[in-house]
């Protein structure tokens, strides 16, 4: 198992520029399962949970050609449906939580799927459930097989239908968009989730003939086609990525330039970041952090600490709380950061005490955290990463730490930052594998 060693303390200094963003990536890569015909996604990331998927597409039967880089061409004209119940197939897709996305394309298309009980990362409970309620509401049948840990789905028939979700979830609704793009009949999907990432899969299944209205909205609706065909499709840049090297800036005291990041898919985003304190200014498509020595968080009109928490978009993105968690660490002030999506992703905290914040977990869901205004820096330590958003927090409080500091455990983070080593490299980090 790999590690970080990491001294910290140094400003960095350059520009660097955001990876395709892995959560679109999940979504497009399992729609190219949609059509015999050739589908082309440039700007593809390189991390892990995404070669996994692109390697777990090969084994259904896809043609993939890598033209570049960061550009693939793939082709399902001939998929092998008995892949779905071999163990291969239950090991690679119960390691990776994005191979549930496979579920809705091969349900429209093929009328059937298999799925083995998903994996990911160990940040609280994430249901399934509005994916087989949606399934279900089309049509299919599914059943969970104990001894085999497998769900298996029967959809000979899907017919549109009104689908009012339990809950805004971005991996259900893009599921359940790709089931009902084929299906016969009209569907409505309200309470849809509307994130950025959304919106590009369903503009990127317009253009290969699905009819999909309601884009960007929470009221989504689909007039199910007989097939769709080819397309290129480039993804956004991640705008998880570009939270965390704001905020990287900012515990270092450093001058970076974030290059190409469509500042106008980011949202509330940048107010967000700008309510910690964090100053920064959009030239063209780049956001230009200068050096700040101090920066002071807000507080609410009557004074009171500010809260900030996560919700559905257009609400900010509970990946990047925990980014805010840590910048606030060195602010000046107080706030109150509120996790409500997951219960268990704020535990990382008592590693941020052992270098010396000031955090006062109040449950698994609420944090207060009491800036020290870089009046005493962080001090490196020895620590574990438990997932990918609290690993890459970690790695910015290292960074910005007096000390050594080692992170273990970092194939987490690797499974969500490309390269990240290198690029902070070339910043000027101090950082290596050991």
């Amino acid at each position: 198992m790999n590690a970080f060693e990491i001294r910290g303390g140094k400003p960095l200094k350059g520009e660097i520029t955001p990876q395709g963003a892995k959560n679109e990536a999940l979504q497009v890569l399992a729609a190219v399962l949609l059509t015999p015909e050739k589908v082309t996604i440039s700007n593809i990331p390189d991390i892990k949970d995404v070669n996994k998927l692109i390697d777990l597409l090969a084994d259904l039967g896809v043609d993939i050609k890598r033209i570049s880089k960061d550009t693939y061409e793939f082709q399902a004209a001939n998929i092998n449906l008995d892949f779905f119940h071999s163990q291969t197939f239950k090991a690679k897709g119960g390691s990776l939580r994005g191979s549930i996305m496979i579920v809705g394309p091969l349900l429209a298309r093929f009328g059937k799927a298999a799925i083995p009980k998903p994996g990911g990362d160990k940040i609280g409970r994430r249901r399934l459930d509005t994916h087989f309620l949606g399934f279900e509401k089309l049509g299919a049948k599914f059943i969970y097989n104990d001894e085999t840990g497998f769900f298996n789905i029967d959809a000979t028939q899907l017919k549109g239908t009104f689908i009012l979700l339990d809950e805004a979830s971005v991996t259900g609704t893009a599921n359940i968009v790709m089931a009902a793009v084929l299906a016969k009949g009209t569907t409505t999907i309200y309470n849809a989730a509307c994130e950025p990432y959304l919106q590009q899969l369903c503009k990127m299944l317009n253009r290969m003939g699905a009819k999909i209205s309601g884009i960007g909205s929470n009221l989504l609706t689909i007039n199910g086609v007989e097939a769709l065909g080819g397309t290129e499709h480039r993804l956004l840049p991640d705008m998880i990525e570009i939270g965390s090297f704001i905020g990287l800036a900012a515990m270092t005291e450093s001058e970076i330039t974030i290059k190409d990041v469509c500042y106008n898919e980011l949202g509330i985003i940048p107010d967000v970041f700008r309510r910690i304190g964090i100053q920064f200014e959009l030239r063209g498509d780049d956001i230009y952090i200068p050096s700040q020595k101090n920066y002071e968080i807000d507080t609410f009109i009557d004074g009171s600490i500010l809260t900030v928490a996560d919700a559905p978009w257009p609400g900010f993105t509970p990946d990047l709380l925990s980014i805010l968690l840590v910048v606030a660490t060195q602010a000046k002030g107080s706030v109150l950061i509120h996790q409500k999506m997951f219960e268990s992703r704020l535990f990382f905290v008592d590693k941020l005490i052992d270098m010396g914040a000031q955090i006062i977990l109040c449950d698994p869901h609420r944090a207060t955290v009491i800036g020290l205004d870089k009046r005493y820096s962080l001090k490196g330590i020895e620590m574990t990463s438990p997932d990918i958003r609290a690993g890459v927090s970690l790695l910015i409080a290292a960074l910005s730490a007096s000390g050594r500091s080692i992170i273990h455990n970092i194939e987490q983070i690797e499974r969500g930052y490309q390269d990240i080593d290198t690029r902070l490299k070339a910043l000027g980090a101090d950082i290596r594998r050991i």
